[in-house]
Order: C-alpha cells, then structure tokens, then sequence
C-alpha cells in the first residue's frame, strides 16, 4: 500500500498535482494515517484551535470546542451544533429568475425558474460561498447528513473521538 507525505497530501487537497498522480491516489486503497495527515493540514490552515472532527465541504467543518461539536467556518464564524443543519443559519441567495440563473447558466443551459431554483450558502463571517443546491421553489433546504462521528472514530480511525466539554 502507497504512502504519501504531507507534501503530496498537501498538494492534492489544493489540485496542484496532475491528473494521472491525482488518479492514481484516488483509485488506491487509503494509508492508514492519511486522514489524519489531511486534518493536520487543515488544522494548520485556519486560525483557531478548536480541533477538526470531520471536514464537511472545502471551507467548513464539524469542530471540538468550548461550545461542544459545532460546524465552523474557515474564518471562524460558528453556525451551531453539528447535528442540526447548518445552512439555517448561513446567508441564502436565491436565484429563482431566469436572468439570475443565467449568470451561472447561460442560454439554454439554464433551468427553467418555475420549475427550479438554485440557493448558494454564504458565510456570515467571511462571505465565502459555501455550498450551492438546487431545488424545486418551495423545498425545504436540504440537510447533507448528519455523520456518526462516535462510529467513524471507533470503526474507521481505529481511534477515540475526543469528548464533549
């Protein structure tokens, strides 16, 4: 089984490899300690020091801190307790009019608005975009998931999940 260093793990999570070593990681079963590795290159990333748990998108995370298990931002704003969804306390833009949609989708590509709309989550904080969903107006905003962090830990990491305060 392949190992790679912090310099490779570092590389990848930024796209500066190319395409056939890139490739050839993913289709490569995964070191034993290269998750922790990502994390380590995550935590050093962001200027607080409540600790990573899990990753949950490019710039967002489920954290240990003083307020227990919460979903952070890379600029540190908090949106709460990781088990409720944490796009209910994110700024929403909705863009529900065929002349918003085709700023991102131009022409024919675009989605009809009657029948969909695209919602981008933005930080509070920091105003970085977040994630972006489409949905039919009206649906209620989509939760992802909601991870078992006590069996990830236990089963995966072969490793104990730090406790809550």
């Amino acid at each position: 089984m392949a190992t790679y260093d912090e310099g490779v793990i570092r590389d990848l999570i930024d796209g500066q490899l190319p395409w056939p070593t890139t490739k050839a990681i993913m289709s490569r079963y995964k070191d034993d300690g290269r998750f922790g590795t990502y994390l380590s290159i995550l935590q050093d990333r962001v200027s607080w020091s409540e600790r990573i748990l899990l990753p949950l998108g490019e710039h967002i995370y489920i954290v240990q801190g003083e307020n227990g298990r919460t979903v952070k931002c890379d600029c540190g704003y908090e949106f709460g307790d990781y088990r409720e969804n944490w796009k209910l306390n994110s700024l929403v833009h909705v863009r529900d009019t065929r002349e918003d949609i085709e700023e991102i989708y131009p022409g024919r590509q675009a989605c009809d608005p009657d029948w969909m709309e695209i919602r981008e989550f933005i930080c509070p904080g920091c105003g970085t975009l977040l994630e972006a969903e489409a949905a039919p107006p009206g649906f209620p905003i989509v939760f992802d998931f909601l991870p078992d962090l006590e069996t990830f830990y236990r089963e995966w990491l072969r490793q104990p999940l730090p406790e809550e305060p």
